[in-house]
C-alpha cells in the first residue's frame, strides 16, 4: 500500500474453523465432543456432542477457491470442500499476504461454525457449551497474536448466563480481544433452568454492558447472530422462485432483521444509564439506517412522546451505533455515508463470504466522491478508533 493510500480496515471478515480448531485444545474429557469434523451417514460434517450435527456438513463457508478464483454460483458453493478453498480462509499466513496484496491494513474476524453469534453452541449442556466457547475465544486470541496484531476476532460469549458472559468478557480483555459478539436475540431461548432468558433491554443485562462501557469494548451483532434471525433459503423468499433466487432475496432481507435489534436498543432506553455503549451492526450495509432513524424519530413523537428519552433515536445512532458498508456504490455513496454520519461508517469486505467484496476492485471509485478526510475515516480510522487497533 502507497504511503498516499488511505489505511484500510476490513470491519467484517469470517474465519474458516480449521478442522482441529477445538479437539487440539479440549481438555481429554470432552475432546470426543468439543465441535469437530466427522463422517455422518455417508457424510463429512461438522459435529457437536459426538454426533449433534452443524452448519452444512463440512462446508467451509467459502467461495474463494485455492487458485484465487470466486464461486458465484450456490449449487457450486454448497458443494465446496476445506481443501478447496483458498489457504487464506483459515490461515493466518496466507491471509495477511492477501490482505497485502489488497492493500488492507487490518481485518475484524467473526466466526462460522458456532453460529455469527455464538448460538449454536447452546444446543449441548453447560459444561460443553461453556467449554466450546472458551476454546474458540482462546484460539482466536492466539490468532491475534500470530496475526502481529493485524487480525482482531471479535470474542464469543456464553449469552445463557449472563455472570458467565461478563466472566468470559473480563477473561477475553485480558487476552487482549477487542470487542465482543453476542447472540442478538437471547430472550427466545432458555436458560440452564429452563427459564426464558430476558431480552437485551432489560436489567438482566446490566452487568455485562457495565463491563464494556467501562473498557470501551465495542458490541457487535452481525447478522444472522440468532436462531430467529438466520434465514439463508426458504421464508422470504416465494416458493415457486429457484433455490438461489430464493436465497438471494434472504440474503438481502436478513440485512433488515438487525435495524430491529438496533431499534430495540435504542427504544429500549438503555444509552440513557450506558451512554458510552459502542453497538456496530455488522454486515448489514447502511442504506436503511437514514429512513429507518427518520421513521424511528417519528413513530417516537407521534405515539410516545411522553417515554421521556434524553434523544431523538437518530441522535443516539449518532452517538453509540456503526454500521458496515461494502456493495453499496454509484453517485448517491457519499450522500449515503454522509446521511448515516461519516463517523458511524465501517468499510468491510465479508471475505470470504460468496457476497464479499473479493477481490477488492473498485474501491476508488466507489468512495471517490467523499471528501480526502471523509475517505480516510469510514475505510480505516473509524475502525482503528472503535477497536482500539494502534495504526
Amino acid at each position: 500500500m502507497s504511503t498516499a493510500a488511505p489505511l484500510i480496515i476490513d470491519a467484517d471478515t469470517h474465519l474458516t474453523e480449521p478442522h482441529d480448531l477445538w479437539v487440539k485444545r479440549a481438555p481429554a474429557a470432552l475432546r470426543d465432543r468439543v465441535p469437530q469434523v466427522k463422517m455422518l451417514n455417508g457424510q463429512r460434517c461438522w459435529v457437536i456432542d459426538g454426533n449433534q450435527s452443524i452448519g452444512h456438513g463440512a462446508h467451509p463457508n467459502s467461495a474463494v477457491l485455492k487458485e484465487g478464483g470466486k464461486i458465484r454460483d450456490l449449487d457450486t458453493f454448497l458443494k465446496v470442500q476445506f481443501e478447496e478453498v483458498h489457504a487464506g480462509s483459515s490461515s493466518v499466513k496466507e491471509r495477511l499476504a492477501l490482505m497485502d496484496e489488497a492493500g488492507i491494513f487490518a481485518q475484524i474476524v467473526y466466526p462460522n461454525i458456532l453460529g455469527f453469534g455464538g448460538q449454536a453452541s447452546a444446543r449441548v449442556d453447560p459444561e460443553l457449551r461453556l467449554a466450546c466457547v472458551q476454546i474458540y475465544n482462546d484460539a482466536m486470541a492466539e490468532l491475534q497474536e500470530e496475526s502481529g496484531q493485524r487480525l482482531f476476532p471479535m470474542a464469543l460469549l456464553p449469552w445463557w448466563d449472563v455472570k458467565q458472559a461478563v466472566a468470559e468478557t473480563e477473561r477475553c480483555i485480558a487476552m487482549g480481544l477487542k470487542g465482543i459478539n453476542i447472540n442478538s436475540d437471547p430472550h427466545t431461548s432458555n436458560d440452564e433452568d429452563g427459564k426464558q432468558i430476558p431480552d437485551l433491554g432489560t436489567e438482566h443485562w446490566f452487568p455485562l454492558w457495565e463491563v464494556c462501557e467501562d473498557k470501551k469494548l465495542p458490541i457487535n451483532f452481525h447478522i444472522g447472530a440468532s436462531e430467529t434471525a438466520i434465514d439463508w433459503m426458504g421464508k422470504q423468499g416465494w416458493p415457486s422462485l429457484p433455490r438461489d433466487l430464493r436465497s438471494g432475496i434472504s440474503g438481502a432481507m436478513i440485512f433488515f432483521n438487525n435495524g430491529a435489534v438496533m431499534s430495540n436498543l435504542i427504544y429500549s432506553g438503555i444509552l440513557d444509564r450506558f451512554k458510552g455503549l459502542q453497538f456496530v451492526s455488522v454486515e448489514s450495509g447502511i442504506g436503511w439506517v437514514p429512513f429507518l432513524m427518520e421513521a424511528l424519530d417519528y413513530q417516537l413523537a407521534e405515539i410516545a412522546e411522553t417515554k421521556g428519552f434524553e434523544k431523538k433515536p437518530s441522535e443516539y445512532f449518532r452517538s453509540n451505533f456503526h454500521a458496515c458498508f461494502w456493495f453499496e456504490q454509484g453517485k448517491n455513496m457519499a450522500d449515503m455515508v454522509r446521511r448515516v454520519g461519516v463517523e458511524n461508517c465501517l468499510f468491510e469486505t465479508d471475505f470470504p463470504h460468496p457476497t464479499s467484496l473479493w477481490p477488492v476492485d473498485n474501491l476508488e471509485e466507489r468512495t471517490g466522491a467523499l471528501t480526502v478526510d471523509e475517505r480516510a475515516k469510514v475505510l480505516g480510522l473509524n475502525a482503528a478508533k472503535l477497536y482500539g487497533i494502534e495504526v
